[in-house]
């Protein structure tokens, strides 16, 4: 029995390392010029959005382009959030990251940064409606900022100061809409950010006028990658010298977000919202559907073989198996997924793909609760079953998938069922380590068109009709199984 199951765990992780190599992030330029993987944000318009077609846009990333033309190097994109882009440069997953990053002093100290490609300065937006016109007016109100930025740095400095409460994002959109309903009174953003924002649609007002003026920089980890830190000044120079950086600044802060995204027309009808993103929605959809699929039947197996072992006649095994089982159920599964994708690589200096990372995550949570309903499955087969099957001469692996197994499988249908929807669900977690999955998805398109409850109602709506399909599916095999 073991054997076998040996058998199934090799060729399972067969197919996932084969899987990886197909989606891993590192891949090597076909070409001798340097390659390398660069983070940006994914919500932070004029400098990162998406565009037409999915294809990043805006003016950190027409820069980037233009440089590594002038410099001759490739470069691999990788959108996240902010915060996690920066911790993932940290880490060594990635080798730097562009996202309109403030250079200061405590940056400095763990990055290494270019020379600065554009200058900015920090204002606060409220309702439109709102009443508050000056930073005094924030006393015993609630502030929206948005993690790991530099506006969120000054507004946490003058926190004490005005006595202001905070709540934190991850993306701009979310945050924005939090001021516009009213749930926060104000928010803190770099000044370009905002009036292009507005410009666009966002129901804001600047009340304050810009104030600590900063300069954004390229960001590598400190004492590392200065040859790719070189070539961006260098080829910063060039483009500057030349005029293209002045045409890219231009192109973006004189232009409506219609001109990068589609008509307008396409975005504010739920038609056109569809017509206009099909694509991106049809790959979010399958990279959830390829997370959920892969992490579900390799977490089935390691399920399965920690509820065996938590019904094993030996107590340190049933140990083992209650100590896994403990540990990936009580951990918050973001918190997993940024430990394996940021964590281990400070620990071990390799990197690992955010593809696979997102895999190892949903196996290891997906997993230790499959085990216990396993055990649990187990554990209902009454145990005379296992007596009599062993007075009839039968070994306990034998005894356990021939007369056990069958048994318990029938109770565990229900629950399997179950988790393949929750697997299904927690794939949304995994955009924090740079999956553009279905939610993301949502997240990135709405950066761009502001219509938030349109395209939050179209993912929820391919989600309903996906969980609806699994669980058709799911009661037909069930009843298969009586």
């Amino acid at each position: 029995m073991f054997k076998k199951w040996l058998g199934y765990i090799a060729v399972s992780f067969a197919v996932l390392i084969g899987f990886s190599i197909v989606n891993t992030e590192q891949q090597v330029s076909a070409t001798t010029e340097p390659h390398y993987t660069i983070a940006t944000d994914t919500t932070f318009p004029p400098f990162e959005f998406q565009g037409k077609n999915g294809k990043y846009v805006g003016i950190d990333m027409d820069l980037l382009a233009a440089i590594a033309k002038k410099e001759h190097f490739t470069y691999k994109l990788t959108p996240m959030s902010f915060n996690s882009a920066t911790q993932s440069v940290l880490s060594g997953q990635i080798d730097g990251v562009i996202a309109g990053m403030t250079i200061t002093d405590e940056r400095e100290a763990v990055f290494d940064f270019s020379k600065s490609y554009y200058k900015t300065g920090i204002i606060m937006a409220v309702n439109k409606a709102s009443k508050i016109k000056k930073l005094t007016d924030l006393k015993g109100k609630t502030v929206a900022l948005k993690t790991g930025t530099g506006s969120a740095e000054y507004a946490r400095g003058i926190q004490k100061k005005y006595g202001f409460k905070v709540t934190y994002f991850n993306d701009s959109n979310t945050m924005y809409n939090d001021v516009k309903v009213g749930n926060s009174d104000a928010t803190f953003e770099d000044m370009p950010v905002m009036q292009y924002a507005i410009k666009n649609g966002v129901a804001l007002k600047i009340v304050t006028k810009p104030t600590l003026a900063g300069y954004y920089g390229f960001a590598v980890k400190k004492g590392q990658n200065k040859a790719l830190l070189q070539a961006f000044n260098s080829g910063l120079a060039k483009i500057k010298a030349d005029g293209t950086y002045q045409k890219i600044v231009n192109k973006y802060l004189d232009a409506s977000a219609s001109k990068f995204s589609g008509s307008k027309a396409d975005n504010t009808t739920f038609w056109g919202l569809i017509k206009s993103n099909k694509t991106q929605f049809i790959n979010g959809l399958v990279k959830t559907i390829q997370l959920t699929i892969i992490s579900i039947l390799l977490a089935s197996i390691w399920g399965i073989i920690l509820g065996l072992l938590g019904v094993s006649p030996y107590k340190w095994l049933q140990g083992l198996s209650t100590t896994i089982i403990y540990i990936f159920r009580g951990l918050p599964l973001m918190v997993l997924a940024f430990f394996i994708y940021i964590g281990l690589p400070n620990l071990t200096g390799d990197k690992i793909p955010a593809f696979v990372a997102g895999i190892v995550t949903l196996v290891l949570n997906e997993g230790a609760y499959i085990g216990a309903f396993v055990r649990g499955g187990i554990e209902a087969v009454d145990k005379g079953q296992m007596e009599a099957a062993r007075s009839l001469g039968l070994p306990y692996g034998r005894a356990m998938s021939k007369v056990i197994m069958p048994q318990g499988v029938k109770i565990m249908i229900p629950s399997f069922i179950n988790q393949f929807i929750i697997t299904l669900k927690d794939t949304s977690i995994l955009s924090a380590i740079g999956i553009i999955e279905l939610t993301q998805t949502g997240t990135v398109i709405i950066s761009r068109n502001m219509q938030g409850f349109k395209v939050w109602l179209i993912v929820a709506i391919i989600y309903l009709v996906v969980i609806t399909l699994l669980t058709w599916l799911s009661n037909w095999v069930k009843t298969k199984m009586k």
